[in-house]
């Protein structure tokens, strides 16, 4: 039998609203644990379906080029025809993708199946903030940013550990049928919980907009995907990226001339949205290509087993799990400017220490370095949402719901392509004996330009602070409140 909230819609809202974000916590969790659960299966792909690993690393790539790709269309989709249908829509096509992807028999069908779970994922990712900044009230907006940032950090940290015990366990199928239970389990509290709302008022879609936003992001992820593999200066990925500007061009132009944009790009006339969206990206930046890099350290540099290297890269998410929404509740009392600087202070510090890794770093050593990053990161977090979500008119929740997922995603995408391809750049650079592979290079090559990269990170990180600085600095000039 339903819970007596779920069958008694007339509720009190306090409880009512518990629901929604249980609702909304279940599609955060899917989406993200599902971008990140199947890397850990990759060998076991390459071998059972007989594929080169070249070709099932597109099972990763399809669903995060769609999930990317989408992002602000589907945010915009809810806007114009409401949020609850197609959260549920959402649902059920990751539901479905999900199966499919379980039953393939082969690296095609699989990417294919990943492409139908992609489009039901960027629903699910895209709408999430916008359902709970509508259901909670402002003075609860950072608390809920929070929690939904608890959730990301869950299913960033549980999806390699959950996929190495279901593979030990069970066949590679099983890391996509677990997402069925909970697929069923969250469409139905979607239709039973989340408002319908009011209609929304008669808009039309820009589908020449969407077409040429997904086109501009399509060519711009793959330039930076293939980047690292084919140099960033091959005619392939410059012709990507050249695509990539001319389409996104002509989508500034598009959105400028239409009556019912895709993107309101006066928004961005808001100096709190266009800073925040900013030092989201920059941060988001910073994060995803330590992440990537610090396997590499722990491994290759230290000599750690995987496991061991699995566990130590906890630190960070775990951290920004528990922090975050501590870090939201305060932001409703305290305002979200001076917890966004806050967090931005400790991340240049945090990646200050990252620099002074050396080989003989004990594991409380590194835990001791990274676990201040996770602190920036789950204080910084839940604030900047916040403020983003509470900048946009009602009838733009979904968009800028869409504008935050794209903003992390996209950033961890060109975080790990970048500094990546940055690291390789060094290493070369350092090492003496002129490997042609960075990671068999000398230890010492690895390690000093892992040194340089988490620099380079610290600079960045540095650029988002100053600009927050500024635009905290605008806002008390003209005596406004702190958001």
């Amino acid at each position: 039998m339903l819970p007596e909230p779920m069958r008694n819609l007339n509720t009190s809202n306090s409880t009512k609203k518990w629901w929604v974000m249980a609702a909304v916590a279940i599609g955060v969790f899917l989406s993200t644990i599902d971008g990140s659960i199947v890397n850990i299966a990759l060998p076991t792909l390459a071998r059972e379906l007989r594929a080169p690993f070249a070709a099932v690393q597109w099972v990763v790539l399809t669903y995060l080029l769609v999930l990317v790709t989408l992002m602000m269309v589907a945010g915009r989709l809810a806007d114009v025809y409401g949020k609850k249908s197609l959260y549920t829509a959402g649902f059920v096509i990751f539901t479905i993708g999900s199966l499919a992807c379980g039953l393939a028999t082969s690296v095609v069908y699989l990417v294919l199946a990943r492409v139908v779970q992609g489009v039901g994922a960027s629903l699910l990712m895209a709408l999430g903030a916008a359902i709970v900044t509508e259901i909670f009230p402002p003075h609860e907006r950072g608390k809920a940013m929070g929690l939904i940032g608890m959730m990301v950090s869950i299913g960033l940290v549980s999806g390699p550990t959950l996929g190495g015990v279901i593979l030990s366990a069970f066949s590679w199928h099983a890391i996509f049928f677990v997402n069925l239970p909970l697929g069923v389990v969250g469409t139905t509290l979607v239709l039973a919980v989340v408002p319908s709302g009011a209609p929304p008022a008669r808009q039309l879609f820009d589908l020449r907009g969407a077409l040429l936003l997904f086109f501009a992001l399509l060519c711009f992820l793959l330039a930076i995907t293939l980047g690292p593999r084919a140099s960033f200066t091959s005619w392939r990925v410059l012709a990507l990226g050249l695509v990539a500007v001319i389409a996104f061009v002509a989508f500034v132009r598009t959105e400028l001339s239409v009556a019912h944009p895709l993107v309101d790009l006066g928004m961005f006339r808001n100096s709190t949205l266009s800073t925040n969206v900013v030092t989201g990206s920059l941060t988001f930046v910073a994060s995803s290509g330590l992440v990537f890099l610090l396997p590499f350290f722990l491994q290759n540099v230290q000599g750690r087993s995987p496991r061991e290297a699995g566990l130590l890269m906890i630190t960070a998410p775990l951290m920004v799990g528990i922090i975050s929404p501590v870090s939201g509740w305060l932001s409703d009392r305290m305002g979200t400017r001076p917890l966004t600087v806050i967090g931005l202070a400790m991340l240049v510090f945090a990646y200050g220490l990252i620099s002074t890794l050396t080989v003989h770093t004990s594991t409380l050593g590194y835990i001791g370095r990274t676990v201040w990053v996770g602190l920036g990161m789950g204080i910084f977090q839940s604030p900047n949402n916040s403020a983003i979500m509470g900048c946009v008119p009602r009838e733009r929740l979904g968009v800028a719901s869409g504008l935050l997922s794209l903003t992390r995603t996209l950033g961890q995408t060109m975080g790990v392509a970048l500094m990546g391809a940055l690291w390789a750049a060094l290493v070369h650079r350092f090492d003496a004996t002129h490997t042609l592979a960075a990671t068999l290079a000398p230890v010492s090559a690895q390690l000093v330009a892992l040194r340089w990269v988490a620099r380079a990170i610290s600079v960045l990180v540095c650029l988002a602070l100053a600009l927050a600085l500024a635009s905290w600095q605008q806002a008390r000039q003209h005596s406004q409140p702190g958001v």
